[in-house]
This record gives C-alpha cells, sequence and structure tokens, in this order.
C-alpha cells in the first residue's frame, strides 16, 4: 500500500517517478546488477560465441576447408611419447588433415547462424498466426489449430529426415523445414497468450475506434505478450540447434566440407574407441552453449514472473 500524506504525497508515486526518469541503459544495467551468477555465466558464454561467430573469418588461424596435414594428428590434450603434439594444430587436424579448432570456430558461425535464422522464421510464421487466430476466431482458427495438431502428432526429427531426403539436404530447405515443424510449438504458445490479451477492454476499445487488424496486433496485443515469446525465443532456439546438430550427426543437415559440430562429432566419432578427446570438443561446444542459454532463459523467466522480490 501507498502512504499518502494531507498534501498528496504518495510513495508508490515517488517511485515510479524515480523509475521514468531512468534511461533504458540505465534500467537495464541495474537489471543486469541484480541478476545470478548463472545468468552472467550464461550471459559470457554467449557473448563468446557470437564474437567467434561475427569475426569467425579473422580468428580462425587457417581456412574452413583448407587441408593442412595428416589426418587425426592429436591435440595438445591426447598427446603423448608416441604421438606427438605438433604446436600448429592447438586441437589436432580430423578426418582430412584439417585444423580442428579452426572448423570449430567456423562452425560457431554456421550453427548458429543458422539456428538463429530458424527460429526467427518459426516465430514469425507461428508467432504471427497465433496472433491472428485471436483475433479472427472461428473457421480459420479451427483449421489452422488442427493443421497444427497433425504436425505435432508427428516426432519431428523423423519428419525432418524424411522431408530433407526428399527435398534436398541444402541449407535453404533445413531452414524451412525446421522452422515450419518448429513454428506449431510458437503457434500454441502466441495463440495462448494472446487469447489472454485479446479480451481486454483496451482491445476492444481499439475495435470499436475502427483499428485494422494490424494495428491491433502491433500496438495493443504483441507488446503485452512480449515476456513469455522472449523466454520462449530462448528455449525454441536450443532446440533448433540441437536438432540441426542432430540431423547433421545424422548425415542430412549442414553438409560437407562446410563446418558444423553436428558433422564434426560424426566424422571424429571413431576417435573415441581410441581414448581420443577430439570427438568431444565440438559436442562440448554444443552442451556449453545449450547450457548457457538456458541460464539465461529461466533468469528471464524469474526476472518476468512477478515472484522476485521488490528492492
Amino acid at each position: 500500500m501507498s502512504t499518502e500524506t494531507d498534501q498528496g504525497y504518495s510513495a508508490a508515486g515517488e517511485v515510479g517517478a524515480v523509475r521514468a526518469r531512468r534511461t533504458m541503459s540505465e534500467n537495464i544495467w541495474r537489471g543486469l546488477k541484480k541478476a545470478p551468477p548463472t545468468a552472467w555465466f550464461g550471459m559470457i558464454v554467449i557473448s563468446i560465441y557470437l564474437f567467434l561467430a561475427i569475426f569467425a573469418g579473422i580468428l580462425a588461424p587457417y581456412g574452413e576447408e583448407e587441408v593442412l596435414d595428416a589426418a587425426y594428428l592429436p591435440s595438445w590434450f591426447d598427446a603423448d611419447e608416441d604421438f606427438p603434439w605438433d604446436p600448429r594444430f592447438l586441437l589436432g587436424t580430423d578426418q582430412l588433415g584439417r585444423d580442428m579448432l579452426t572448423r570449430l570456430i567456423y562452425g560457431a558461425r554456421n550453427t548458429i547462424g543458422i539456428a538463429v535464422a530458424t527460429t526467427a522464421l518459426s516465430f514469425g510464421i507461428g508467432g504471427t498466426l497465433g496472433v491472428l487466430v485471436t483475433i479472427r476466431p472461428g473457421f480459420f482458427d479451427q483449421l489452422i489449430s488442427r493443421f497444427v495438431d497433425v504436425l505435432m502428432a508427428i516426432p519431428g526429427l523423423i519428419f525432418a529426415l524424411m522431408l530433407l531426403s526428399i527435398f534436398g539436404s541444402t541449407v535453404t530447405n533445413l531452414i524451412i523445414i525446421i522452422a515450419v515443424l518448429d513454428a506449431t510449438r510458437v503457434f500454441r504458445l502466441s495463440r495462448a497468450v494472446a487469447m489472454n490479451v485479446v479480451v481486454m477492454d483496451y482491445v476492444e476499445a481499439a475495435k470499436l475506434r475502427g483499428e485494422g487488424l494490424m494495428w491491433i496486433m502491433r500496438k495493443e496485443i504483441i507488446p503485452n505478450i512480449m515476456p513469455p515469446l522472449v523466454a520462449e525465443f530462448g528455449l525454441r532456439f536450443c532446440f533448433v540447434f540441437l536438432t540441426i546438430s542432430a540431423l547433421s550427426f545424422l548425415g542430412v543437415g549442414i553438409q560437407p566440407p562446410t563446418a558444423d559440430w553436428g558433422s564434426m562429432v560424426r566424422e571424429n566419432a571413431t576417435l573415441i574407441t581410441y581414448g581420443s578427446a577430439t570427438p568431444l570438443f565440438p559436442a562440448g561446444a554444443i552442451a556449453l552453449l545449450t547450457v548457457a542459454v538456458n541460464f539465461v532463459v529461466d533468469w528471464f523467466l524469474h526476472k518476468t514472473s512477478g515472484l522476485r522480490d521488490e528492492h
């Protein structure tokens, strides 16, 4: 409860006024300072991955497809007297003699870039349809919802394998197929949260004023459903990222000679039987990014849930 004096002073109003005077950067920094260590760990890891992805061409010591030396040279971790470490190749070489460190760096650009593009497309499709069916319920809603039910009834990985086998394993096909399949989950969430917003008085007032569907979507509905959608974007990115890596591991994802972490695990998997850690480097990169994104998403969900304490 706010405390008011005879002069009309409101403590709650004063707090609101102070918050209003802060700039966006100040509010963001205040929120980051309250973030738990796990969230900071996740943000640091994500920043490193993004830096590697953006500047891969500068940071990588060799070319992405450049064959340099003998195959399966040991990394510094695996080297011994019988198989000495070559300082030119920190993480050794792959089955064709390409530098593993270079492939890992370029793999960050390819895998993360394709995963982000796929997730963004799935949100563009699923989010738009989810909001539209809440504004125009009826036959259109039933048609889209039943179609989504059919797609969700089929295991996503198996369906993606079948479609990529039919249409070919190009990057464009990979993005479109995974985005369409993943858009079904986004549609379900966006429809559920939008249904709670379309019944609000301000949406009804906008309809009575004669505002168009796109205006109502942009101005009234989407801004009020952003927190759960932003959190879901992080989760869906993890699922898409892992799906792309799994498809590449199975041979129908990102195709050679393009560097991709999933295909790198497949190409060097036989080294596990010889006690080599080489296949673990791309597998560890996949696991670390997944954990980091989940840490940040968990913090964001807690921050926007209203369960935190106000100071």
